[in-house]
């Protein structure tokens, strides 16, 4: 029986949504050459300056790089010793000098190589080059940053070169690695890299860029025939990270006219530095250690080359555009949300202005997925990208603020009788198109949350698929919230168990999205989204809920995580996703460091400028609107909660998951402050409106709130 589990588990996970991607080739192993050129990016390639690298991007797969190791910037040697470790790695906390090595024989040794190990980023340093010695083949390193890739756990390479010019023998070694470093020599300072702004002048950079582009022209010429090739921009080289250069040109099979993915990025034009260990293992035949977390390169979508790389230009232009106005448009939503409460507030007291505290309601509540909608146009090709995507999130919010007010009535007219809810009706509106639209992004590879305000960017590099800490919180809220809005409805025509089912049917099937790899690979959404649903269905059912079962509901949440954690562990160790991996690091004893440092992120956030004031506001005027409803809020939570009882579960049960999120997730109170930037917006809009009668005929039976 147990086998039989094993088996449909497999089969399971083999249907976890990875993009589709095209096998380069059948290859039973050859030699593979890694071209390294940190700080090269697509705005550099062209058939002019770079006739070398074109015509080599003209027979490859053509990708953006994320270089992100553990900084902010990644320094270049960061980016080789990333990539001798299979994992996020750093020499250190400053850009430090080229490794400092002994060359023997013909070879080369870094002194004290082992002094890496001690160092927390740089635990797995040595992994491809023991991984090439221990299956027998040799390694040649040419130029400072290749002996730190290719040195194994002793520091140790077989063949090292100075220059290309200098290496006799080309065809020697299955693994070689060469250090093209013409684009980071100008920033040599000292013994130091210092990460500076750009200051090369543009005739300085082509200068640079012709030298790395002959250079690579040599080594190109030289390779044996069938060697596998990998381009990469390796790492950063100024002050600010940018997306690099990829290109992948198989020894076997033919990539040229595709882009290039992979299944640790599950997108198909964007692939990760641990790649590239995972790559060349791959192409040299050789089993990749299951330390490495990333996967071989693969062949994704067609595309012309001078498409491709203009689509990649804008990649690396959409993610800039992201992390620049990041912060400041979650301070202006701060500044937005303390303003809206303050004047809510005086205005509530006076019951006056009502209609326009509604309306700023929904607005505020319809600014989240107006980030993600937004991402539906073309903003990045704009000549102001920043100025194209502020407008584009502000044009949508107005869109659908406008819609959550006409559509009551709209339907209303269509359906000849009142509208279905003349309370909720609008609330329901912004609900139902944010629950809409993450879990339609989710079941397309979630292409909205990339480059997104409120979701992530491969430039930054923190996450490149699935749902994020802060679109998870939306989803949990937006699909509790909605539930019991129609929960509400069935309740009220005599259908309770219905309704209850409802609640549990529709918030497990979207927190199934939120946890499987592959689709959501949300750990800790998955912990903080069951109890959130079982607490709503627990009082729309009218029962009561006590610490010892909101306890046990978190315990759910933890065992199904585990559990759906424990499948993708089962996959095999390239195709697994962070959940497997910390489902393995559980079995051997070595997850303490991971929950420390996700602790730590955690209670980081509870500092935050941005993200504690909304919490603050939001939760102030909740606390006062429940013990002074008629001199803080006009008696609106009442009134609604009267009007529309249900609709106090979907608040529990979202504030209930907003907290537990808080305290399992690295994010921490940004999980707590974007679901209140949408609950509590909400749950007002609708109060407002319960302050108006409604006119008898469409007066409905009043049931009397559930206890909790």
């Amino acid at each position: 029986m147990r086998r039989a589990l094993v088996a449909v588990a497999v089969v399971l996970m083999g249907l976890v949504g990875v993009p589709a991607q095209a096998a380069l080739a059948d290859d039973p192993g050859g030699p593979v050459a890694l071209i390294g050129v940190p700080g090269l990016h697509w705005d550099d390639v062209n058939a002019t300056d770079t006739p070398n690298l074109w015509r080599l991007a003209g027979g490859s797969a053509v990708g953006s790089l994320s270089v992100r190791s553990v900084g902010r910037i990644t320094c270049p040697y960061d980016g080789w010793l990333t990539v001798s470790a299979g994992v996020r790695s750093s020499v250190g906390s400053r850009c430090g000098p080229p490794p400092r090595f002994d060359r023997e024989g013909g070879g080369a040794v870094i002194p004290g190589f082992d002094w890496l190990w001690t160092v927390r980023d740089a635990a797995y340093a040595g992994t491809l080059g023991d991984a090439a010695h221990a299956a027998g083949q040799c390694t040649t390193a040419v130029g400072h940053g290749a002996v730190l890739a290719l040195a194994d756990r002793k520091g140790r390479v077989d063949r090292y070169a100075e220059t290309p010019g200098e290496l006799a023998d080309w065809s020697g070694c299955r693994f070689l690695a060469v250090d093209v470093d013409a684009l980071i020599r100008p920033y040599l300072d000292g013994e130091l890299l210092s990460p500076l702004p750009e200051k090369l002048s543009p005739a300085a950079r082509t200068a640079a860029l012709r030298s790395a582009d002959a250079a690579t022209g040599t080594v190109l010429s030289r390779l044996a025939p069938g060697t596998a090739v990998l381009v990469a921009g390796l790492a950063d080289h100024g002050s600010e990270p940018h997306l690099r250069v990829a290109m992948w040109r198989p020894g076997a099979g033919d990539a040229a006219g595709h882009f290039l993915g992979a299944a640790s990025t599950h997108r198909d034009d964007m692939v990760i530095l641990p790649d590239i260990t995972a790559t060349m293992l791959d192409a040299a035949g050789i089993g990749v250690p299951p330390t490495v977390i990333g996967g071989a390169w693969r062949a994704g979508r067609a595309t012309p080359l001078t498409e491709g790389a203009e689509a990649l230009r804008r990649a690396d232009v959409a993610g800039q555009t992201i992390r620049t106005l990041g912060g400041g448009f979650f301070t202006a939503l701060a500044v937005l949300q303390v303003l809206f409460y303050g004047i809510a507030f005086l205005l509530l007291r006076r019951r006056r202005g009502l209609g326009g505290v509604r309306v700023a309601a929904l607005a505020l509540a319809s600014l989240p997925v107006s980030t993600y909608l937004v991402n539906l146009t073309p903003w990045e090709r704009a000549a102001v990208p920043a100025v194209a995507l502020a407008g584009g999130v502000l044009a949508c919010a107005a869109a659908l603020t406008g819609l959550a007010l006409a559509a009551p009535a709209l339907w209303a007219r269509r359906r000849g009788r009142a509208a279905p809810s003349g309370v909720l009706g609008a609330s329901a509106v912004v609900a139902a198109v944010t629950a809409a639209v993450l879990l339609a992004d989710l079941l397309t590879g979630t292409p909205l949350q990339l480059n997104s305000l409120m979701g992530y960017t491969g430039v930054v590099g923190a996450r490149y698929y699935g749902l994020g800490n802060i679109p998870f919180a939306l989803l949990a809220t937006a699909v509790l919230l909605l539930t019991t809005v129609v929960a509400d409805g069935l309740v009220r025509a005599g259908h309770r168990t219905v309704a209850v089912a409802l609640v549990a049917g529709l918030g497990g099937f979207a927190m199934i999205l939120d946890g499987w790899p592959g689709v959501g690979s949300d750990f800790g959404g998955v912990i903080a989204f069951v109890p959130g649903i079982a607490v709503a269905a627990l009082l729309v059912a009218g029962k009561r809920v006590s610490v010892v079962r909101l306890g046990a509901f978190c315990v759910a949440g933890g065992v199904a995580v585990m559990g759906i954690a424990f499948l993708d562990h089962l996959r095999p160790p390239g195709s697994q996703t962070h959940l497997g991996r910390f489902a393995g690091q559980v079995l051997d004893g070595t997850f303490l460091p991971v929950i420390l440092r996700k602790l730590g992120a955690m209670l980081s956030t509870l500092l935050s400028p941005n993200l504690m004031p909304i919490v603050i506001a939001a939760l102030a005027f909740l606390v006062f609107a429940v013990l002074r409803p008629g001199a803080a809020s006009a008696g609106l939570l009442p009134a609604v909660f009267e009007r529309a009882p249900m609709l106090r579960a979907g608040l529990i049960g979202a504030l209930v998951s907003g907290v537990v999120g808080m305290l399992v997730n690295d994010s921490g109170a940004a999980v707590l402050s974007m679901a209140l930037a949408l609950a509590v917006p909400l749950v007002m809009a609708a109060g407002v409106r319960a302050l108006t009668p409604v006119p008898p005929a469409s007066s409905a039976a009043v049931l009397q709130p559930a206890a909790t």
